[in-house]
C-alpha cells in the first residue's frame, strides 16, 4: 500500500481541484474565516491552542497585499469577539515584503496595533533564507508594538544559535522549527540528525534564556528529546509549548502531552491557496490517501 500512496502523491497535482479536495481536508481548515474558526471552536474544546494562517506567500500588487491585511485584522476581530484560545501567524511576503520591504513592514505593524488591541498574538513565519535578517528586524519593530508578537527561526540554519542569543529578551516568543525551504549547504545543515541536534541545542538556549519557546515539530523522537531536556533541566510549563500542524498524524502523543500540563498548540491553515499547501501535505503524508479512500467505500 505505501507504493500506492506514494505513486497517487506524485501525480495529484495534476488532478482536478473537485478530486483533491476530499484528500485536502484533513489538512486545511475550509476557505471562509467561519469555517476556519469552528474549528478553532472544536480544537478549544478537546483542550487545544491554536494559531489560525491565511494561506498564501508572494502577492502581486500593493491592492492584494492589503487586502491579506485586510483579511487577517477582520480574522482578529473574530477572535477576540469569539474568545477564542488562538493566536494567527502571518508570511510576511504575503503583506507584500518582497514587492516593497516599507509595504509588507507598514502591514504588519498595522496589524500588531490590531492585535494589541484586541489581546491577539501574532506570529511572524519565517521563510526563506533572504527573508532572515530582514523578519528579525521588522519583528523587533512589531514587538515594541505589541508584547504578544512571536516569530519563527529554523533549525537547519548554521546562524540560528546565534541569532536566539541576539534576540532573547523576557517578551521573546520564539518558534523552532526545522525548516522546509531548500538552502545551499554553506548556509544551512543538510543532515537530519544534526538538524536535529541543532533544534535540541537552540531550545536549551532559549530555554535557559528569558523568552518563550514554542517547539515545532512532528518527528516523535525529537519531541522524546525535548521532554528529555524539559524535565532534566527542570523548566516550568509556562516556558514552552509544542505546536503542531493540522490533521498531521501523531497518535495519542499529543493527547499525552497535554496529560502532562504542556500547551499544544495546533496550526490552522485555511484559505483560497488550500490546493498547493494540500499537495505539498499530500506528498510528505502519502498514507492519508489509503485513509481517505477507505472511509470512501466503507459509506
Amino acid at each position: 500500500m505505501p507504493w500506492f500512496n506514494s505513486s497517487i502523491a506524485a501525480i495529484i497535482p495534476y488532478f482536478p481541484k473537485w478530486m483533491v479536495k476530499p484528500f485536502a481536508k484533513p489538512y486545511v481548515a475550509g476557505i471562509a474565516d467561519d469555517e476556519a474558526l469552528q474549528i478553532v471552536q472544536q480544537l478549544n474544546k478537546k483542550g487545544y491552542a491554536v494559531t489560525l494562517d491565511i494561506l498564501g506567500e508572494y502577492v502581486n500588487s500593493q491592492e492584494e497585499a492589503e487586502n491579506i491585511r485586510n483579511a487577517y485584522s477582520g480574522l482578529i476581530q473574530k477572535i477576540a469577539a469569539g474568545g477564542l484560545n488562538s493566536t494567527i501567524s502571518v508570511k510576511l511576503t504575503h503583506l507584500g515584503l518582497a514587492l516593497d520591504p516599507q509595504l509588507g513592514e507598514n502591514n504588519i505593524l498595522t496589524l500588531a496595533r490590531d492585535g494589541r488591541d484586541n489581546d491577539v498574538g501574532i506570529t511572524i513565519d519565517m521563510e526563506n533564507s533572504p527573508f532572515t535578517s530582514l523578519t528579525f528586524d521588522i519583528y523587533k519593530k512589531a514587538l515594541a508594538i505589541h508584547h504578544r508578537m512571536g516569530t519563527v527561526i529554523q533549525a537547519y540554519l548554521y546562524r540560528s544559535l546565534e541569532d536566539i542569543k541576539a534576540l532573547d529578551s523576557p517578551f521573546l516568543n520564539l518558534r523552532i522549527c526545522k525548516g522546509i525551504y531548500k538552502e545551499p549547504p554553506e548556509i544551512a545543515i543538510q543532515d537530519r540528525r544534526t538538524i536535529n541536534d541543532n533544534f535540541v541545542e537552540m531550545a536549551r538556549s532559549l530555554l535557559n534564556g528569558s523568552g518563550y519557546a514554542c517547539l515545532a515539530t512532528h518527528d516523535l523522537t525529537l519531541i522524546d528529546r525535548l521532554e528529555a531536556l524539559i524535565e532534566a533541566e527542570h523548566i516550568p510549563s509556562d516556558r514552552f509549548e509544542f505546536q503542531v500542524l493540522y490533521g498531521v498524524p501523531m497518535g495519542n502523543r499529543l493527547e499525552e502531552l497535554k496529560a502532562k500540563g504542556y500547551t499544544v498548540r495546533v496550526y490552522v491553515p485555511f484559505g483560497e491557496a488550500w490546493f498547493e499547501y494540500s499537495v505539498r501535505r499530500l506528498k510528505e503524508n502519502p498514507q492519508i490517501i489509503s485513509y481517505v479512500m477507505g472511509n470512501w467505500f466503507k459509506k
